[in-house]
């Protein structure tokens, strides 16, 4: 698994979104403080302070690359990478 860090800096480039490992994104909005809750096959992620669900899901090993978006974008709108 790589570094906190480094998949946040993965994420925050948006150059490599097919290749974002699912349980290094799932460890990411766990260190950022969100909540996981399991649906079927579905990954949801909140976090108190964010209006957005996330939901993901696994394509394999990897995240789906359009799921990675909408975290990227949590990121950057509520300033979340300041708290890793």
């Amino acid at each position: 698994m790589a570094s906190i860090r480094k998949i946040l800096e993965q994420i925050r480039a948006g150059t490599a979104d097919a290749n974002v490992e699912f349980n290094d994104l799932r460890t990411l909005l766990l260190r950022l403080g969100f909540e996981e809750r399991t649906e079927g096959g579905h990954d949801i992620f909140r976090r108190a302070g964010t209006a957005p669900l996330i939901n993901l899901q696994r394509e394999g090993k990897k995240a789906k690359p359009y799921q990675v978006r909408p975290v990227r974008r949590i990121i950057h709108d509520y300033r979340l990478a300041d708290e890793v």
